[in-house]
């Protein structure tokens, strides 16, 4: 018997490396990236309902329905499995958005497992992957099972990883706005024409199994251009370098800022350190993605 309604959680992501290449055919710029699930998250509710989709509970900042990834996702997936009837999606948001961290897209792709498992798993994995691919290129991340992969393509080719040991996280959301394709053109910009990132590499097996070999490859191409270019994000970044913490980044395109720390005493003294703002948030990276919970 399927179940009347599901719940999922939906993790905000950082990338702990970046790196941004040429563009191609198609006009996108290659990457090569680690993503990393955090424990700041969404939750997202999908239940049957009147005929179409309806969405509750979604901040108006977010902009139109029509246009929100929950929304395109559930009327794709339905279409694709020809599921008849109607889906009512609640969405509680506590992941920052325009932050790069992820946080429509892990929406997205929770829609999509939720939906899945409230019909019945009418599509197989990879039919979601596609589907996810199609809809922004962090959403396979979200729905490969892992805490931690290295994704390279658009973000959407990846290879799951052993998980890390979980760390103390701060999240500074985005002191600036920063819109992606606004990123990319400051990233070509001060690269110049002829400059399309690319470079050959080995990446070692065992710069991907401990913090601290990922902390010494540790960069993100964006953070110059991003931060060069908007002060405030430029200042928390300096302000975070110089707490305790091991590894600090602009999350995505930005403009959030993460920084990771050894013990939770060392990132909650960097807090109060930091002014104990209630903005900034407190959370960890994850060793494995939440469940979904199913009500009959």
């Amino acid at each position: 018997m399927n179940p009347s309604r599901v719940r999922a959680v939906a993790p905000a992501k950082v990338n702990l490396w970046l790196r941004v290449f040429g563009k191609d055919a198609r006009g996108y710029h290659a990457i090569e990236t680690l993503f990393q699930l955090l424990g700041l998250a969404d939750e997202i509710t999908v239940e049957r309902g009147a005929p179409g989709v309806r969405l509750l509970g979604a901040p108006p900042a977010l902009g139109p329905v029509d246009q929100n990834l929950s929304v395109r996702a559930a009327r794709w997936f339905m279409a694709a499995a020809r599921v008849e009837g109607g889906i009512t999606i609640t969405m509680t948001k506590r992941v920052p958005w325009t932050a790069g961290l992820g946080g429509g897209s892990s929406d997205a792709a929770a829609t999509l497992a939720a939906l899945n498992r409230l019909f019945g798993d009418p599509l197989p994995a990879g039919d979601l992957l596609e589907m996810g691919s199609g809809l922004g290129s962090d959403v396979p991340f979200f729905l490969s099972g892992a805490a931690l992969a290295l994704g390279w393509g658009r973000g959407e080719r990846l290879l799951p990883l052993p998980a890390l040991p979980s760390r103390p996280a701060l999240v500074v959301p985005p002191p600036a706005p920063v819109r992606t394709a606004e990123a990319y053109a400051w990233l070509d910009k001060d690269r110049g024409a002829d400059d399309t990132g690319e470079f050959a590499t080995v990446i070692p097996a065992d710069a991907l199994t401990s913090w601290d070999a990922v902390r010494r490859r540790a960069h993100n191409d964006f953070e110059p251009a991003v931060a060069g270019r908007l002060p405030a994000i430029g200042h928390w970044i300096d302000r975070l370098k110089a707490t305790s913490a091991f590894l600090v980044t602009l999350a995505g395109s930005g403009g959030a800022i993460v920084a990771l720390y050894q013990t939770a005493a060392q990132r909650d003294a960097a807090w109060q350190t930091l002014g104990g703002d209630e903005s900034v948030l407190r959370c960890e990276t994850l060793e494995a993605p939440p469940v979904m919970i199913s009500d009959q």
